[in-house]
């Protein structure tokens, strides 16, 4: 269609260089006769008036043309124009009424007559075509006078309505930048001032009706839509206009997009209305002419398409002959975009002032109203007429006690176009007349003058009209010649008593402060559907909180599947985003919850027994240390060496008590801290078993002859020298490693990634390899030292419990490390805790139990005699 027009234009244009060459306008040499006459043309229906000014214009009073058979082998006959299009005769009558009712203004114009030459376009661009050249170069096929001199040329022209037609007839007339105002025009394209600079519009383009039908579409949550067009300028600019907006804005997409023919197709109208009925789509939007609808709701009827919400373009919006009952049950509740309404006061009788006539260029059509608003014809009729009970027109029928829609003034759209065009053209044609010599907009600040007025002089003014209609409303152009955009909202409404209404629901318009705004009153609106709600018209529902959109593959945006969020993020309306760091996904995935935060606590299960068994392990200490304090003077307690074994039982508390600083929420001092006790007070209490065990062994030497230097070298003083320097060993190991790389509390999240694990960082691994090793280091010295020992005399005994206790340290200790290691979070340090205690115990049980038990429960035997007797009778 793009491809036909283009080539048409090139014909056009061809053609109006022709029209336009000086040969045509001086027709006539000195070998003519004095009464002279142009080649025979093609001839226009029109109606004319004589002015100072004419303003031309064209209109569709007739729907249809049918073009005779071309064989080139006699005369060409003329098309014929059929279908009579009252509408179309009454926006003709509403261009001579607004020309009439300036003329009679004294205030517009004064001292200027207008005039108008109006021609019937068929609804046909080649006879539209030829009309606007006609207009334009003021041919005509009778010439006015001998000279041979046709009627002038238009200033402007009012028309045309179809947007195919405006575009070649403004390409070629926007050549010689002659004006255009159209009433009914929409396609976007028209907007291009650069292919059309002298074009001018009344109605807002399809760019602003399209872009109102998606906020209509936002409004009701409508994102699956389907799209029916002519196959036209029309049609197929509003399709390219509305996918780009779709696509920019994303919140919509076409289920199917399908050209309506211009003929009546069946079999396409079959297929066309199948795909209507396998889609999903419940909304229906319909930018095609009334006959293309009217082909179309045939098979819609046929196949009881029912349940569709449609949205209808202004070109059909308040087409009556769709407004029947029998089409209601499938576009009944349908909301459309309207021109906007208007009043002009007068017009209705000035259209009762229609009357017949005989049929000349000057009143083309009142005799064509007259017979198909009262169904007669003039005399003579056509054959057969009055047979088939046809009656006569008189022209004194009664029009005004007629039912006809041509004096329908309460609903006034395309008329009202017509009127604000003859009034742009007029006021800019005032303004040009009131011009100041030397203070003029042209060359040399020159003006222009009535007797040599040009039309491209009257596009300089139409760029700058602005006024204000007796309705109120502003008329004014901007850089596109587009007017200020507005439209009403229709709703068909189908009454419970079966009768039919269009009504205003809404209004959508643009401004400068405030941008397009849709102004809807939605319990106005009528549905057809039960309950009386919109409907949905959606691809995929809304994915529920938790999920996120997947798209599915080849198909539109709109269409998708959801799937829930993975761990650690929550969907907002479109797509799951990640917590915050501190944060983690709920269990429904639609918000963000605080992580639990994990550590060694005192108020749970592990943290409670753990407690429990260090200050356990702190009271049997200091009971035991109160045991031995009381029996101090014993003979057990002596030949245990009281000293280190009150020291021993110092350090075993405080490796009991160290144990809870593992315990609780870690801070700088409690990390600092906890390794730092555990490492001394261990080295403290191993020192003091490595000690005694080295007692034992001098004890044992010096028993023997010659041996009693060993007990020299190793008496009391040197005994805590050697804890003191084994101690102060460990102490200077832990200031090196707190003040080279401290132990910090850090906040660890790869254990568990919806928990906050509190730990303390060693800071140097090194430092805590150190720590451990000596510890350890000390720890089978001990157990060497008393392993050696083990085979001495019953009464030096305390070396099998030092070997036993030390296994039992030792054991715990290698257990320790890989369980450490494996172990995350808050258990890291229970196993350490549940180490140190496990080592504390078996050193206390193992070291002091038995003494307890003979000093508590067998006194008999805490004697030197039964000490010494043990030993003497296993000699």
């Amino acid at each position: 269609m793009r491809a036909t027009v283009d080539i048409y234009l090139l014909l056009c244009k061809y053609l109006s260089l022709t029209m336009f060459s000086p040969s045509v306008f001086h027709p006539v040499s000195s070998s003519l006769p004095s009464s002279c006459q142009l080649q025979k043309q093609f001839h226009l229906n029109g109606m004319h008036k004589a002015g100072d000014v004419v303003l031309g214009g064209l209109f569709e009073i007739h729907y249809h043309s049918v073009f005779p058979e071309i064989s080139f082998t006699w005369e060409p006959q003329q098309p014929s124009c059929q279908g009579f299009d009252i509408l179309g005769f009454s926006y003709a009558q509403t261009m001579a009424f607004a020309i009439d009712e300036i003329n009679r203004n004294s205030s517009l114009l004064p001292n200027v007559t207008l005039g108008y030459s109006i021609y019937d376009n068929c609804d046909t661009l080649g006879v539209a075509f030829r009309g606007a050249l006609m207009l334009a170069s003021g041919r005509e096929e009778q010439l006015l006078d001998e000279n041979c001199l046709g009627s002038p040329p238009v200033l402007g022209i009012v028309g045309d309505s179809s947007s195919t037609s405006s575009i070649a007839i403004s390409s070629v007339l926007g050549l010689y930048k002659m004006p255009m105002v159209s009433y009914f025009a929409t396609c976007a394209c028209l907007s291009d001032q650069q292919q059309f600079p002298s074009f001018f519009r009344t109605i807002p383009s399809d760019a602003f009706q399209v872009r109102a039908m998606l906020q209509i579409l936002k409004q009701f949550g409508w994102t699956w839509v389907g799209m029916l067009i002519s196959d036209d300028d029309y049609g197929l600019h509003a399709a390219r206009s509305l996918q780009s907006d779709l696509a920019q804005s994303g919140r919509g997409c076409l289920a199917y997009l399908e050209v309506l023919p211009w003929s009546n197709d069946p079999v396409e109208h079959r297929r066309i209305v199948n795909v209507m009925k396998k889609s999903t789509a419940r909304v229906v939007i319909a930018f095609a002419h009334e006959s293309h609808m009217v082909h179309l709701m045939e098979e819609v009827v046929k196949q009881n398409v029912t349940g569709l919400q449609w949205m209808a373009s202004e070109a059909w919006t308040a087409a009556t002959l769709l407004q029947t009952p029998h089409l209601m049950p499938y576009l009944g509740g349908t909301l459309g975009i309207a021109i906007r309404r208007g009043e002009i006061p007068g017009l209705r009788d000035f259209l009762l002032g229609t009357r017949p006539g005989k049929v000349t260029k000057n009143n083309y059509g009142n005799s064509i109203f007259w017979e198909y608003t009262f169904q007669c014809r003039f005399s003579p009729p056509p054959a057969g007429w009055l047979d088939t009970g046809g009656a006569l027109c008189t022209g004194q029928e009664d029009l005004e006690s007629a039912v006809t829609e041509f004096l329908d003034v309460s609903d006034l759209r395309a008329q009202y176009n017509v009127y604000k065009a003859v009034y742009a053209l007029a006021y800019a044609l005032d303004d040009m007349l009131q011009c100041v010599p030397g203070r003029g907009p042209f060359s040399g600040h020159s003006c222009a003058s009535l007797q040599k007025l040009q039309p491209w002089q009257l596009v300089h003014y139409l760029d700058r009209v602005n006024f204000t209609t007796a309705f109120g409303d502003q008329v004014s152009f901007d850089e596109n010649g587009d007017a200020l955009p507005i439209y009403d909202v229709m709703n068909w409404c189908w009454l419970p008593d079966g009768s039919i209404t269009v009504h205003n629901v809404g209004v959508v318009k643009k401004s400068a402060s405030t941008g397009e705004e849709l102004t809807l009153d939605e319990d106005r609106i009528f549905w057809n559907f039960e309950p009386q709600k919109p409907p949905r018209s959606v691809c995929s529902e809304s994915c529920p909180p938790g999920t996120r959109i997947a798209r599915r593959k080849g198909e539109p945006v709109c269409c998708f599947d959801c799937i829930p969020c993975s761990n650690g993020k929550f969907s907002n309306e479109t797509d799951c985003i990640s917590c915050p760091e501190d944060f983690w996904s709920s269990p429904q995935r639609d918000h963000c919850i605080p992580k639990t935060i994990e550590f060694l606590s005192y108020h749970e299960p592990l943290g409670i027994c753990l407690t429990t068994a260090s200050l356990l392990g702190t009271l049997i200490c200091t009971i035991v240390l109160g045991v031995f304090i009381y029996h101090r003077s014993t003979p057990m307690v002596r030949a245990n060496n009281s000293e280190l074994s009150f020291l021993l039982l110092l350090s075993l508390k405080l490796c009991f008590l160290c144990s809870l600083l593992f315990i609780g929420r870690p801070r700088l001092w409690t990390c600092q801290l906890r390794h730092a006790a555990f490492g001394i007070s261990f080295v403290l209490c191993v020192s003091c078993i490595l000690v005694k065990t080295m007692v034992v062994l001098a004890v044992f030497k010096a028993s023997k002859p010659g041996g009693g230097a060993s007990l020299k070298w190793f008496g009391a003083v040197q005994q805590r020298g050697t804890v003191l320097v084994l101690t102060s060993i460990q102490a200077a190991i832990c200031t090196a490693w707190l003040v080279s790389s401290t132990p910090t509390p850090h906040k660890n999240t790869q254990y568990h990634s919806d928990k906050i694990v509190y730990e303390c960082v060693i800071g140097s691994t090194v430092g805590f390899a150190v720590l451990l090793g000596y510890i350890g280091f000390l720890a089978i010295l001990s157990l060497l030292l008393a392993f050696l020992a083990r085979n001495l005399p019953d009464n030096f005994n305390e070396a099998k419990l030092i070997t036993f206790s030390m296994l039992i340290f030792c054991a715990v200790w290698v257990a320790f490390i890989p369980a450490y290691i494996n172990s995350p979070g808050k258990y890291a340090d229970a196993v350490e805790v549940f180490a140190i205690m496990a080592s504390s115990f078996g050193l206390l049980m193992a070291l002091f139990g038995p003494k307890c038990f003979i000093i508590l429960l067998r006194p008999e035997r805490n004697t030197k005699k039964a000490i010494m007797g043990r030993g003497t009778s296993k000699k």
